[in-house]
Parts: C-alpha cells; sequence; structure tokens
C-alpha cells in the first residue's frame, strides 16, 4: 500500500457523536454500530495518536449555516446537548480531549498544529460521505498523507459511502482509500 501508516501516523475519529449514531437521529447511520469495532480497533494499535473530533452546532448563523440549520432544526440545540456528547463507546478512544469544529471538515490549523504538517493521518468516523470526505480533501490539499479506513467509516448510506470512498479513491497518492486489517498490518511491519 502506497503511504502505509506508520509509527508516526495519527488515527483521526471523526465525530463518533450520539446525533451520527442513533438509529432514531434524522442523521444516524445504520452503519455505525458495525464500523465502532474496527475503530476501536484503529484506536487500540496507535494509543496515544488518537484525535476524536466532534460537530458542534457553533457556527455563525449569518453565514450558510444558518440556512442549514433552517433546514435540519432538529440539530440547532446547544453544543452542551446530549445529541453532540460521543458515544460511550468512543469516551476512551483518546487520552487527549476532543477536537471540537463548527465544521464538516476537521483538517485546519488546530487539527495540523496536533499532528504536523505534511503528516500521515488514517481517517476513520462518520459519516464517510459528509465529515470524512470533507476531511480527507482538505488534509491533502493541505500536504497530510491520508489513508482512509473504509470499513471504519459509516456513511450516511450504503450507496453514499460507496460514492464517497469512489471519489476520495480519485487523489492517489495524497488519499489511499485502504481497510482496517491493511492499516493494522502495515503498522505492525
Amino acid at each position: 500500500m502506497t503511504g502505509a501508516p506508520t509509527d508516526a501516523a495519527w488515527l483521526v475519529v471523526i465525530d463518533p457523536q450520539n446525533i451520527f449514531a442513533a438509529p432514531d437521529s434524522a442523521w444516524g447511520s445504520p452503519f455505525f454500530a458495525e464500523a465502532l469495532p474496527r475503530i476501536r480497533a484503529l484506536a487500540d494499535a496507535f494509543g496515544e495518536r488518537v484525535i476524536v473530533t466532534r460537530w458542534m452546532p457553533t457556527a455563525d448563523r449569518s453565514t450558510s449555516w444558518g440556512d442549514y440549520f433552517a433546514a435540519w432544526p432538529f440539530a440547532d440545540r446547544p453544543p452542551s446537548d446530549d445529541l453532540f456528547a460521543l458515544v460511550p463507546e468512543a469516551a476512551s478512544l483518546s487520552p487527549r480531549a476532543t477536537l471540537d469544529l463548527p465544521t464538516f471538515g476537521k483538517w485546519g490549523p488546530e487539527l495540523e498544529s496536533l499532528v504536523g504538517r505534511g503528516a500521515h493521518v488514517v481517517l476513520a468516523g462518520v459519516s464517510t460521505d459528509c465529515c470524512v470526505l470533507s476531511t480527507a480533501l482538505a488534509a491533502a490539499d493541505a500536504g497530510a498523507h491520508v489513508t482512509i479506513a473504509a470499513d471504519a467509516c459509516a456513511g450516511s448510506t450504503a450507496e453514499n459511502h460507496a460514492a464517497a470512498l469512489q471519489v476520495m479513491a480519485l487523489y492517489p497518492p495524497q488519499v489511499v482509500v485502504s481497510d482496517t486489517e491493511a492499516v493494522l498490518a502495515a503498522r505492525r511491519d
């Protein structure tokens, strides 16, 4: 696998929150529970080099985010609402505090300062077709090496998951679509 994650790589677990995991949430992924054991296996292998992000509803409503929240009023709640909490199984994935951002994509100065410029990041989490995709492309643009652990990601639908993976696969060698076993094997080598 080109650009295989080494011991210097970081795992970024994107938004393992109730709002994206709960079956009764309008944004809940029906595949989140299936991805969670793989996310856990990756986190165990990456140890202290794990960052967990959370999407927070704190964006400026005078921008296009105002229209967004008008379209999705159920998510227009205070950041302290339980919807935005990590699922219980994700609370121990990282020894670090969560990186809370009001954006789909989590790549930016905050994340880059944690992992380093040009770092290798492995992405897992939810949703493949929104926050994972947005993070991967921004990270690649910034010069990071990105590996997507596809089976440790959960899409909004099976079709949207596959479409997002197909789009990300168009960006080699900066973005490599892989799976949990290959990422773990590369770290063992």
